[in-house]
């Protein structure tokens, strides 16, 4: 597996985000080895807080909610995906699979042993941060999904057909240009800048390009029975998970209802619609920060 690496200085002086690089290794099964970047930020013995971003932002998506919550005690962890921000980049498209980033990730949990974690996860951080919350329900003590879905073969929002035609087709691909147009306001251009710093030229976009062929909504696709797996795991999870879902957001629209209906650590939970588009870190970045402070502090 050929691997590219962003040059650091890429990151250097980002607006907002102070926090310092951490590196941990994953294996592939193919004995390639991969530099994994996270934050992990807050005092050591706060209660753990696992963010997890999806396609095609980093963890400067949660560099509010970062500071927001370690300042309240709690202990931040924020990964990059594997083909995201400082973490490495496979250099082909076909090196992306649903079940390598499952993989690469659950190595990446155990190896830190966190447990008691509080997740909160975000499109396709969902998608993988709810594959480890079912492998290791034990690790987990909450869930916060906010925008994201476990899909197993039963189709796709017109939202997400306009965004996999275009993810496909676009002949260059604006990263920070799409965080801004789906974000639910302006983003400053220092900011933009900072989600196009991870990819210096189109070659390390593959990740990037790949993950929307990879989302299982056709029965064909890859992962629906591991997915399928998971969601009966999730339907005995009884530790609490709180739908925060946008209310701008077309890709994801109505994907709350079937966690508060499956899920029973659902029921009676404060569920609570927020504003902004798919990346609602964006625009509900306090709110965010209350409510998993919330749930940390509702379990004493």
């Amino acid at each position: 597996m050929q691997v590219l690496r962003t040059p650091d200085a890429r990151f250097d002086g980002l607006v907002d985000w102070p926090y310092a690089p951490r590196y941990a290794q994953v294996t592939d099964a193919d004995g390639t080895t991969l530099r994994l970047h996270y934050v992990d930020e807050g005092p050591r013995d706060g209660a753990v807080v696992l963010l997890m971003h999806g396609e095609p932002s980093w963890a400067y998506l949660y560099r509010h909610i970062i500071k927001g919550l370690a300042a309240r005690g709690h202990r931040v962890v924020a990964p990059d995906l594997i083909g995201f921000g400082r973490s490495d980049k496979p250099a082909k498209r076909t090196d992306y699979t649903y079940a390598r980033h499952v993989d690469w990730m659950s190595q990446w949990l155990t190896s830190l042993d966190l447990t008691d974690v509080t997740l909160f996860c975000q499109d396709w951080g969902g998608l993988i941060g709810l594959r480890l919350v079912a492998a290791y329900p034990e690790r987990f003590a909450g869930v916060v999904v906010g925008n994201t879905g476990l899909p197993t073969g039963a189709g796709m929002t017109d939202g997400f057909k306009a965004w996999l035609a275009l993810s496909q087709n676009v002949p260059q691909m604006p990263i920070g240009a799409l965080l801004n147009s789906a974000s639910g306001r302006e983003l400053s251009p220092q900011e933009i800048a900072a989600y196009d710093a991870p990819y210096p030229d189109e070659s390390y976009k593959e990740g990037a390009r790949q993950f929307p062929t990879l989302v299982p909504v056709t029965p064909e696709h890859d992962q629906v029975a591991e997915n399928k797996a998971a969601w009966a795991v999730l339907e005995r999870f009884d530790k609490p998970l709180i739908t925060a879902f946008s209310d701008g957001d077309p890709i994801t629209q109505g994907g709350e209802a079937p966690f508060q209906a499956r899920v029973p650590g659902a029921r009676g939970q404060p569920h609570v619609t927020l504003k902004g588009g798919h990346f609602l870190q964006e625009v509900s970045h306090a709110e965010i920060v209350d409510i998993i402070d919330g749930m940390i502090r509702r379990r004493g």
